[in-house]
């Protein structure tokens, strides 16, 4: 198979920071190649580089036969490429934005029309030519991005995290989309923080700190764990602190929640359990000569549970392959005192409505949070779920209905409501123009707290998330995981009994995510109430119950099981909670469908004549 993209002894540097270190790799004609790897390990500048947007320190890169360098301009042709933050200009329409990209792609006349004709049905946005870009949602904003950088039809695609913030459906639309340009020969890199695309590529290279680890099929790591991957079940509703317990355990290299069981990946027999066997570790440790399984399954024992080997995922094999995934405790929850309510149900809402004119955000939606329950919803891009929160969280007055926080009712208190709840907001709520530690300083003040109190506080608040040598940046130049960690930082603060989290892991790496939920897992176990809203489907699995919207309305809610259970066919037995979104959603897409096909033929029908 010929190649698409030729990278040798590639070497980036930034002042004294390496960015990427001796990489070679080749991109074959027709594949699809992932990239991945923490934050910070160098994907980004990898990309750039391709796409002759950068220069390399050392080493060469020729694409499509052309030196990134040398033929920068041919480079520009052949490539299409589309950044993180896609450049879509939100105040053009969706076809003004196709005429500019064609203008700047030099296409004129029959060609040009040709290709607009291509493009819009390949992505099915044909019915939304006149729409503004800024009000399409996640997954349409993606998909004009795709087709702005495929304009020229280039011989090599460059997908920077095209799916970060985009829900299952529109996913599955993008996966579709790109496995049709691989089959017409087309080479595409795409860049992903979701594990479970890495795993659908045709090869994968895992970057960490600069360095190329893994270069290969995805099934080449994942078989490295045969063997190694457990689920555990049976722990009632302990299984929160079974995984914690788990984490720490020196013969457990990773672990999560999934539904009513815990997943875990044996650490690798002679690496660190035994190092800490024979540096006379503490009681929660492997014996010497004794394996990982057998230490996890008296683990397993002691609390009643049962376990069986299941079948690696490449999720397991990146944690692996990076020295394993964080600890099993958290210092924030630790330093937190267990939350007291007055009643079982801390959030609640009764017919909550929301109109935006003649647009309906959020109809009816009603629904109990207990105390101390994960409570996660989903649903598509424009679903209404960032607006249920908003209502729920007091910063959006419902046209209808009613919603109380903490037995606080948000219509005629909203401003008490906030004081006892936390938001993480989708889009950072953080002020670019403050330092990390104005950041702490504002949102402490704002949530009540003074003197040694407020100290104390944000200190906690620096070393936990590991915030001292950013406290004078601006938060809009840190890492994402970083502003991640600064934006929970901002919301924990006041240690509120409620925290609302808009998609808290968006676009960040596999690793952060798990450090979140980490903390998250710890808030819970101490009895705080979250409400999170998310794209990636295995955080799902970390919900007590979950509430599946779909066009502003609630279409199901149950434990994370029982919606995998009632999604279940011949074609997907045991389906995956991703697999369980598309199912339920699409049913009540068709169920919208019959119900307008016998709309209409109702209303064909002349009266007194049967249907």
């Amino acid at each position: 198979m010929d190649t698409a993209v030729e990278i040798r002894g590639l070497v980036k540097r930034f002042d004294d920071l390496e960015a990427l270190a001796s990489i070679n790799a080749d991109v074959l004609v027709g594949t699809l190649t992932g990239l991945v790897g923490p934050d910070g390990a160098g994907k980004t500048t990898l990309m750039r580089i391709m796409a002759a947007l950068m220069a390399p320190t050392e080493g060469t890169v020729q694409l499509a036969g052309f030196d990134v360098v040398r033929d920068a301009d041919h480079i520009h042709v052949v490539t299409g490429y589309m950044p993180q933050r896609f450049g879509l200009y939100e105040d053009l329409s969706v076809l003004e934005n196709l005429e500019l990209y064609a203008s700047l792609r030099g296409l004129r006349g029959g060609e040009r029309s040709a290709t607009f004709d291509r493009l819009l049905a390949f992505t099915r946005l044909g019915p939304f030519t006149r729409r503004l870009a800024g009000q399409l949602s996640g997954g349409m904003k993606q998909k004009l991005g795709l087709a702005c950088a495929l304009m020229a039809r280039p011989r090599v695609l460059l997908l920077d995290e095209p799916s970060v913030g985009v829900d299952p459906v529109s996913r599955q639309d993008l996966w579709r989309m790109v496995g049709e340009l691989t089959e017409e020969g087309m080479a595409v890199v795409w860049s992903t923080a979701y594990l479970d695309e890495a795993e659908r590529c045709d090869s994968v290279l895992l970057l960490d700190g600069g360095q190329l680890l893994f270069d290969g099929p995805p099934r080449d790591l994942t078989g490295r764990l045969v063997g190694r991957s457990l689920r555990v079940s049976g722990l009632g509703d302990n299984r929160r602190e079974f995984l914690a317990t788990a984490l720490d355990h020196a013969a457990v290299c990773d672990g999560v929640i999934q539904g009513s069981g815990v997943r875990l990946v044996l650490a690798e027999e002679g690496g660190t359990s035994a190092v800490l066997a024979e540096e006379g570790g503490t009681s929660a440790d492997v014996s010497a000569g004794e394996t990982n399984r057998v230490a996890v399954e008296k683990l397993c024992a002691a609390h009643g549970a049962q376990l069986v080997t299941v079948e690696p995922r490449f999720e397991d094999a990146f944690i692996d392959l990076l020295g394993g995934g964080p600890e099993g405790r958290s210092a924030i929850a630790e330093r937190f005192g267990d939350v007291a309510l007055d009643g079982d149900v801390a959030v609640s809402c009764r017919d909550l409505s929301k109109h935006f004119g003649t647009f309906v955000a959020t109809d009816k939606v009603s629904f109990d949070v207990q105390r101390g329950e994960i409570f996660g919803l989903l649903g598509p891009n424009g679903a209404g779920k960032s607006t249920t929160f908003k209502m729920l969280c007091g910063l959006l007055k419902p046209t209808s209905g009613d919603a109380q926080v903490v037995g606080v009712d948000l219509r005629t208190a909203a401003n008490t409501a906030k004081l006892r709840l936390g938001y993480m907001a989708q889009k950072f709520s953080l002020y670019g123009l403050l330092s990390v530690r104005q950041n702490l300083e504002f949102f402490s003040g704002v949530y009540g707290l003074s003197g040694a109190n407020r100290r104390q506080r944000i200190q906690e608040m620096i070393e936990t998330f590991g915030l001292e040598r950013f406290l004078d940046a601006s938060p809009d130049l840190l890492p994402l995981g970083f502003k991640q960690r600064l934006a929970l930082a901002c919301a924990l603060m006041h240690r509120p009994p409620v925290l609302f989290l808009d998609e808290p892991t968006s676009g960040v790496d596999p690793i952060t995510r798990r450090e979140f939920w980490t903390h998250i897992n710890g808030l819970v176990r101490r009895g705080v109430t979250v409400l999170v809203t998310t794209h990636f489907m295995d955080e799902a699995e970390y919900c007590d119950r979950v509430a599946l919207m779909y066009q502003a309305r609630l279409i199901a809610l149950d434990s994370p099981d029982a919606l995998k259970a009632s999604a279940a066919s011949t074609e997907h037995p045991e389906p995956t909670m991703e697999q369980a979104f598309i199912t339920l959603v699409e049913a009540q897409l068709v169920e919208a469908q019959l119900a307008e096909v016998q709309l209409a033929a109702t209303q064909a029908t002349p009266p007194g004549v049967a249907a």
